[in-house]
């Protein structure tokens, strides 16, 4: 009989995965969720929350466990979770991915970094934080993401049965995707001996804050803008979709472009940075310059198009983008 390791007083424990379209944390909640039912006899429940049905937007995963006893009347969005899954670590520039953890909660992150820039980046307090580089493992093995999260997740969650969860990846992906068995549960196995862990205590004296959706607008009769007007910038001159980028960016080769616009014929989202210069013959044409990374969400459409193969598709490394923005000089917006 497996017991959970701890629970809130309602009786669950709780996990909540924070991703983007395209990472697959809505089927790996499902999977987490049928783990723990089917696999180890407890309660379970699990549901997805997001915007906007489209790559590159925020998700959110939200899974309960209990006791088999306990009866589950509460399907409410996750506010203080015992475990949080982090698919992408950019999500944390703009939505606030530790919302309401315990001391003792532990924080799963898709990076490369090492857990103290972790805790930097993410204003972590204090509790525990495992890392894994699920994206590189996935491009390695030519597998998903969500894969390799799930096989840390089931490292973080010991009271999963870890072979039963292979049994669920086999029978979700055998009839339509043969061949793509063996690559997942890799990429399954690898994410589960491959995350690393690190605790940070609580400094004396201070308390772990209260649960706060900072990116969600907490608006009410009172506080609503006149005129309900949204306030949160939707145009693509304000706005930064870097994090829509899951792991791959176009890299920019200046000696190959012959500025022949057919990137800019692709892009879906103004990234390409042009200027009207003299040509050798004196005549004004318009010349490349660059790419504005604020607006490039990764389609890599840029890279298909390239006729010279001035734009590549490569691992997105970090500083790179920072280091090689070309911006775009806009009148009106600072």
């Amino acid at each position: 009989m497996r017991v959970l390791p701890k629970m809130n007083d309602l009786g669950f424990f709780e996990i909540r995965l924070e991703s983007i379209g395209g990472l697959g944390a809505n089927l790996a909640g499902k999977m987490l969720a049928e783990a723990g039912v089917v696999g180890s006899g407890f309660n379970g429940v699990s549901f997805s929350s997001y915007g906007s049905e489209k790559k590159g937007s925020p998700v959110k995963a939200h899974i309960r466990f209990c006791d088999i006893n306990t009866n589950i009347r509460d399907t409410t969005p996750v506010e203080r979770p015992h475990v949080v899954g982090i698919f992408h670590e950019n999500l944390s520039k703009t939505v606030n991915v530790i919302s309401g953890i315990y001391e003792d909660s532990l924080v799963l992150v898709n990076s490369a970094k090492s857990p103290e820039a972790l805790k930097e980046n993410m204003k972590l307090t204090g509790g525990t934080i495992a890392v894994v580089d699920a994206t590189g493992i996935a491009l390695e093995e030519k597998n998903r993401v969500n894969m390799a999260m799930l096989g840390s997740l089931f490292r973080l969650c010991d009271f999963l049965d870890f072979e039963h969860m292979k049994g669920i990846i086999r029978k979700s992906l055998e009839k339509k995707y043969p061949g793509a068995v063996e690559p997942a549960l890799r990429t399954f196995q690898r994410g589960y001996d491959e995350v690393q862990f690190q605790t940070f205590a609580l400094p004396e004296g201070v308390e772990m804050p209260l649960p706060k959706r900072w990116d969600i607008p907490m608006y009410g009769y009172e506080t609503q803008p006149i005129g309900g007007m949204v306030t949160n910038p939707g145009n693509s001159i304000l706005k930064d979709l870097s994090i829509s980028r899951s792991g791959m960016m176009p890299h920019f080769d200046d000696e190959k472009c012959i500025h022949c616009a057919a990137c800019d014929t692709a892009c879906p989202d103004f990234c390409f940075v042009w200027d009207e210069q003299p040509d050798k013959k004196g005549r004004p044409q318009m010349f490349l310059q660059g790419i504005d990374y604020q607006y490039c969400k990764g389609c890599l459409k840029c890279v298909v198009a390239c006729p010279t193969e001035a734009l590549s598709s490569n691992r997105e490394t970090e500083g790179y983008a920072e280091e090689h923005r070309v911006p775009h000089r806009f009148s009106l917006a600072q």
